[in-house]
This record gives structure tokens, sequence and C-alpha cells, in this order.
């Protein structure tokens, strides 16, 4: 049904900028809540940043003031831009979804490397 792709992963080197980019495509009514999060220590995944339908915006601390998340809502898709990358940001992204519906769902993740 719902299927996410992601894309705009690399390496990159410190002070670097990506621009991770995740489309949905399949039986979409309507998505409530897009965002973004990656693996954290002492946890499994932790909220990178979010955007409701209405465009509110929650950011982790670590990456208020570099991240800036978007979201075009005829096209499905959710971006992140990441500005001034530092290597503690090295990880696989991943896409989250909620649906009006209740359902979310999670992309296959995009791997962010930074070099020292």
């Amino acid at each position: 049904q719902v299927q996410l792709v992601e894309s705009g992963g690399g390496l990159v080197q410190t002070g670097g900028s990506l621009r991770l980019s995740c489309a949905a495509s399949g039986s979409i009514f309507s998505i409530n809540t897009m965002g973004w999060y990656r693996p954290a220590p002492g946890k499994e995944r932790e909220l990178v940043a979010s955007i409701t339908r209405l465009g509110r915006t929650t950011y982790a601390d670590s990456v208020k003031g570099r991240f800036t998340i978007s979201r075009d809502n005829a096209k499905n898709t959710v971006y992140l831009q990441m500005n001034n990358l530092k290597p503690e940001d090295t990880a696989v992204y991943y896409c989250r979804m909620l649906m009006s519906d209740g359902f979310d769902f999670w992309g296959q993740g995009t791997q962010v490397t930074v070099s020292s």
C-alpha cells in the first residue's frame, strides 16, 4: 500500500550540507505528521525533526539551528535540510509518516556519513 522512498544521503565533510527527501506513494488519503529519526545511545531511534500537516515543527536540541524540516503536501514529500554537519550526525536517517487513519509508515533509511 503505502511506500516511503528516501533519497539524498551520502558522504560529506564536516561543515557540509545535505538535503534528504522522503516521498510517499500508494493509497494515501492524508498525512498528519512527518518526521525524521536516527539511532541514539540508549534508544532505538530518536526524533530529529518533525512537522505537522499545518507546518508546526519540532527539533532535537542537537540539531536546532542547523537542520530544517519542510514538507510538500501536494507531493506527499518531506525534506530535511542539514547544514553545518558534524561527525556526530553520522547515522542512518529514517523517514516516518503518520497517516490520518492512525497507521504509520517508515522508510528504509538513508545513510548519512560526516567525515572528520
